[in-house]
């Protein structure tokens, strides 16, 4: 048993599982609150902990769908090739929603970190909350922060994002589709790009675009506002 357990096969398959059950309650329940990564997130923890799995054990398998965001996020270019000449035609306000986005983001997660009393440290792991992960990691590093708390703030921050961003959208009756998809981009990174697909193709497009420009802003951005910061508070 113990070798099936650290054996690739038991991670690949768990995770898989674990999203499909989640894929199947979001169908039942018919909630966006009932996100199938959420879910499986869950399902995860809570089979790992009832059986006392090592993570090690479980991310011999897990690591190897992690390999696969890599690609994944590349395949993104496709229906941003595809949506180019919009891009071309609403420039300016998708490059004013970007710079904002990130300077709001970067504003929010050090205001309340600090009115909060989060060390440094914490607060560098915090701030590529809204970049997608691969970026976000190495952003991490650079800042001086730790790579696993960043991966979950950027987990959850596409979960929430995703979730409330097609709700904040209908109470609010946006009806523009380059809207929708720069914010889900700007704020919920691939996460959020996959539900904007969900909604409509432009509006997939537009955030693939925004995430992967936001991604370049933040690197070039979050360093150089940070030191800032830290040397106004000191």
């Amino acid at each position: 048993m113990n070798d099936l357990i650290i054996s690739p096969v038991f991670g690949v398959l768990a995770s898989l599982i674990a999203y499909e059950v989640g894929i199947y309650i979001k169908k039942k329940g018919r909630l966006s609150i009932f996100n199938p990564l959420m879910l499986a997130i869950i399902i995860l923890i809570s089979f790992l902990t009832k059986f006392n799995i090592k993570y090690e054990d479980y991310n011999n398998g897990g690591q190897i769908i992690s390999f696969f965001l890599y690609p994944a996020t590349v395949a993104l270019a496709l229906p941003m090739y595809k949506k180019f000449a919009l891009f071309k035609e609403n420039a300016a306000a998708i490059l004013i929603g970007i710079f904002s986005g990130a300077i709001v983001g970067f504003v929010c997660v050090v205001f309340l970190s600090k009115l909060f009393g989060f060390t440094d440290v914490l607060i560098e792991s915090l701030i590529p909350k809204s970049i997608t992960t691969p970026i976000g990691i190495a952003l991490s590093k650079q800042l001086g922060g730790l790579s696993s708390i960043t991966v979950v703030a950027i987990i959850m921050t596409g979960i929430i994002g995703s979730i409330a961003g097609p709700l904040l959208y209908k109470t609010f009756k946006i009806k523009d589709e380059v809207a929708l998809g720069i914010a889900m981009g700007a704020s919920a990174h691939a996460l959020g790009t996959a539900r904007a697909m969900e909604i409509g193709e432009t509006e997939g497009a537009l955030s693939g675009l925004t995430m992967a420009i936001s991604g370049i802003v933040a690197v070039l951005l979050y360093p150089l506002l940070w030191k800032v910061v830290i040397g106004f508070i000191q």
